[in-house]
């Protein structure tokens, strides 16, 4: 019992200590009072969906590493809400929308080209580290429902 008084009472001092806010850090240089701007901090996105999508072997201006925030949209992807719009309707309950094509299945054997896409983050409360790319006709089904998160590579397919 003692030991969880101590525990919750450090634990207390650091939070108070926290709230108090920021102790003087920088100071002028030449009285050593405290400086006249205020130390600002990046905004933070608190935001639950965001999304991280790297493409990678898409061609030019479709390669890059992208920042998605959903709800509301925004971030460096180039359609944040189509986007999110797109992953949205793709969600379904106890699905993960960013599952690999089940195993085993009928694809067409059709080669889509060389790009890869890796999307890591989180969506719905769930971490995502999921990879794409378009080896056969199911992978390029795959990416395909997922457009515009991952760029619209139209008919880039060979037979």
């Amino acid at each position: 019992m003692r030991r969880l008084l101590v525990v919750a009472a450090s634990s207390l001092t650091a939070v108070a200590s926290l709230a108090a806010g920021p102790s003087t850090a920088y100071a002028s240089p030449a009285t050593g009072a405290p400086a006249t701007t205020p130390v600002t901090q990046a905004p933070v996105r608190h935001s639950g969906d965001h999304l991280t999508v790297t493409v990678r072997d898409a061609g030019k201006g479709r390669d890059g590493t992208f920042e998605l925030y959903c709800h509301p949209g925004g971030g460096s992807h180039p359609d944040p809400e189509g986007a999110c719009a797109t992953v949205e309707r793709n969600t379904r309950w106890g699905q993960d929308v960013f599952a690999p094509a089940a195993r085993g299945g009928a694809c067409t054997m059709q080669y889509g080209g060389p790009a890869t896409a890796r999307v890591t983050g989180t969506w719905a409360g769930r971490p995502v580290d999921a990879t794409y790319d378009r080896r056969d006709g199911c992978a390029i089904s795959r990416w395909d429902r997922m457009v515009p998160l991952l760029p619209d590579l139209g008919s880039t397919a060979s037979s």
